[in-house]
């Protein structure tokens, strides 16, 4: 009796071994964010890895200091590690062809993140509606300086859009700009520099110095004699806080300027309860994270139902395959999440989604 025992557990031992040897290992992804010099790229990251490692996944994340080559690079590292799924948000949408195209050779899916990559072999799109993170910009100054309104008054505006190399820039200032375009055109609403086409008003890479020396430039130059200025239309938080900066040593009017922004930076927010900046445009990165979790999930299952799927968020998500394409006739599958409208009035909105806390001294800073 007793050797038969023995023999049991040594049964059961050899097959909780064989178990644990033919386990399925945890699935592996890839995380490549654009740089870490943006405060927002930061949380996008560790959101992200946040909520893969969680789940149970295995991750490598990297930030590629928004150099393009490294990025292509970095992938390459992670294809080479044997990665299960790729999510990538792009310094460049057009840089990463080559990349791409090794990534469909090896089977691997990947996930387009809140930058669209320009190439078929994106499966998914996941981000904010764009356009409409423009619009609300351009709606918020239609509505403060009254414009529908506004008789035989004008008003000044200028414009600071992003990156172009970001696929997201366009659609963020042609939000904006459509809002505007008829006040514009009807001489309600003056641009004194002139500058009104995407490219006269891009800023390479969201730099913030970059939009600082423009708005300098242009305030030097076109305000220098006491001309008023009622607004200015920036598409991000960090070309809003070298524009405020401009205005707060450059500008020779006594007005409040409106500046908008996207984001809600810590600096930024700090901005607009201090007056400088106006309002921003809030898109919560923790959502955008969970939503890219469970699509990851749910693409590795090979179960996507993009109707349903959205059903399952928990987060005010619309499944868009129209709006976007990775080249010309091929539309990518999108998921994207509701942006709001952040103010001094609501600040308190943003600690209400737990990922920021109210100090003593009236300020914003992110929860730890």
């Amino acid at each position: 009796m007793k050797k038969f025992v023995s023999l049991l557990l040594a049964l059961a031992l050899v097959l909780s071994v064989f178990a644990v040897a033919t386990a399925e290992a945890p699935k592996k992804i890839g995380i490549s964010m654009p740089t870490q010099s943006l405060e927002r790229w930061n949380r996008d990251g560790s959101y992200l890895d946040e909520q893969f490692k969680a789940a149970g996944f295995e991750t490598i994340l990297t930030y590629s200091d928004n150099d393009a080559g490294r990025q292509v690079n970095d992938i390459q590292n992670m294809l080479a590690d044997e990665v299960d799924l790729l999510i990538i948000a792009a310094i460049d949408g057009e840089a990463l062809n080559t990349v791409m195209d090794e990534a469909a050779n090896a089977g691997i899916p990947v996930i387009s993140y809140d930058r669209l990559i320009l190439n078929d072999a994106v499966s998914y799109y996941v981000s904010f509606d764009n356009y409409t993170v423009g619009k609300l910009q351009g709606q918020y100054v239609e509505t403060a300086l009254d414009l529908a309104n506004a008789g035989d008054k004008t008003y000044v505006i200028e414009f600071t859009a992003g990156d172009p190399a970001d696929n997201n820039a366009g659609y963020f200032f042609n939000g904006a700009y459509d809002v505007l375009k008829g006040y514009i055109d009807n001489g309600t609403v003056k641009v004194t520099s002139g500058q009104t086409a995407f490219q006269e008003v891009a800023t390479a890479q969201w730099n913030t110095d970059t939009a600082l020396n423009r708005a300098a430039n242009i305030l030097a130059s076109y305000y220098a004699d006491g001309t008023v200025l009622d607004a200015w239309v920036c598409s991000n938080d960090s070309t809003a806080l070298g524009v405020a900066q401009a205005i707060e040593s450059d500008y020779a009017g006594s007005n409040t300027i409106i500046v908008t922004g996207q984001d809600g930076d810590i600096a930024n927010l700090a901005n607009i309860v201090d007056g400088k900046q106006t309002m921003t445009v809030y898109k919560n990165v923790m959502n955008e994270a969970v939503v890219t979790l469970e699509l990851a999930k749910a693409m590795l299952a090979g179960e996507v139902n993009g109707e349903e799927l959205v059903k399952t968020f928990g987060v005010d998500c619309a499944y868009d395959t129209e709006s976007y394409e990775t080249s010309e006739g091929t539309k990518c599958p999108s998921f994207l999440l509701v942006p709001s409208v952040i103010t001094k009035d609501n600040l308190n909105d943003l600690v209400a989604t737990g990922l920021y806390v109210m100090g003593d001294d009236g300020y914003l800073k992110a929860a730890e």
